[in-house]
């Protein structure tokens, strides 16, 4: 089991900036990967950003060079830097943790944060 506890949401005006954190507990050892998701009103959840066991990381088109994925593995954090903010951006973003037991894959999710842009 993986448990993940999301802070740093908040209002900001456009072009702003946020950091997202997510500190994981529990089974750290079995997760792959870390990402951040978000979902917007009466739109469907999308991936933000994910970083992998070995540091890779991938992003959407839409936010590739605004926001920035990293990881504290020493406080088994990872960390969504948000600049540029858009109105668009305004979502519920939720961490996300893809772990493996065995041959078995598993999602965790946190409680979710608001980000709100304001124009």
């Amino acid at each position: 089991q993986v448990q993940l506890v999301e802070s740093g949401g908040g209002l900001v005006q456009a072009g702003g900036s946020l950091r997202l954190s997510c500190a994981a507990s529990g089974s750290i050892s079995s997760i792959n990967a870390m990402g951040w998701y978000r979902k917007a009103p009466g739109k469907q959840r999308e991936l933000v950003a994910v970083i992998t066991k070995d540091g890779s990381t991938n992003y959407a088109d839409s936010v590739k060079g605004r926001f920035t994925i990293s990881r504290d593995n020493a406080k088994n954090t990872v960390y969504l830097e948000m600049n540029s903010l858009k109105p668009e951006d305004t979502a519920v973003y939720y961490c996300n943790a893809n772990s493996r037991v065995l041959l078995t894959y598993y999602n965790y999710w946190g409680q979710g944060t608001q980000v709100t842009v304001s124009s």
